[in-house]
């Protein structure tokens, strides 16, 4: 697990897979957004193309694991939660893909945490750091590199005036 420099492939590949999606999943699909490290300019990432999709019920997301399988996309029971329902794409893997509702605060945590780190360019380096001091300690532990960053993604949305109802 290695992190790269920025590049506007990522822009553009997100692009590609939200008209792709937007196609597949007509009016369910409420809302298409980028997320990650990879939807913030100038910091490193894992090459990795995080898509948010925002459908009117949780539930109807598991009607579509077959289409989106014809798009390229695996599904992934393990890292799927009742918050999203989760799924990769690429050998190696190029697109992580969440679909969610409303029915938790999962997507406003993401969204709230992109626009914060957007806007906060210091920030932004400082979650870069953060991130790559976990990969030079855990390089192939991606549990803990998630987790790792934890408590800096809460403090940052708390900061942005985030609190969980």
């Amino acid at each position: 697990m290695n992190l790269v420099s920025y590049t506007t492939d990522w822009s553009q590949l997100f692009q590609k897979e939200k008209n792709n999606l937007t196609s597949l999943l007509g009016s369910e699909a409420v809302d298409v957004q980028h997320i990650g490290s990879t939807a913030i300019p100038g910091i490193a990432s894992k090459p990795i193309v995080d898509i948010i999709v925002l459908l009117p019920s949780f539930q109807d997301a598991l009607k579509y694991i077959d289409r989106l399988q014809e798009l390229g996309y695996e599904y992934s029971e393990e890292r799927s939660s009742t918050e999203r329902h989760f799924f990769t794409k690429g050998e190696p893997v190029t697109v992580h893909l969440s679909l969610t509702d409303r029915s938790t605060s999962y997507w406003d945590r993401q969204i709230i945490f992109r626009e914060y780190l957007l806007h906060h360019p210091d920030a932004a380096k400082e979650y870069e750091a953060l991130k790559r001091s976990l990969i030079q300690r855990y390089p192939e532990g991606r549990e803990e590199y998630s987790s790792g960053k934890s408590e800096f993604i809460s403090i940052v949305l708390k900061k942005a005036g985030f609190s969980a109802q």
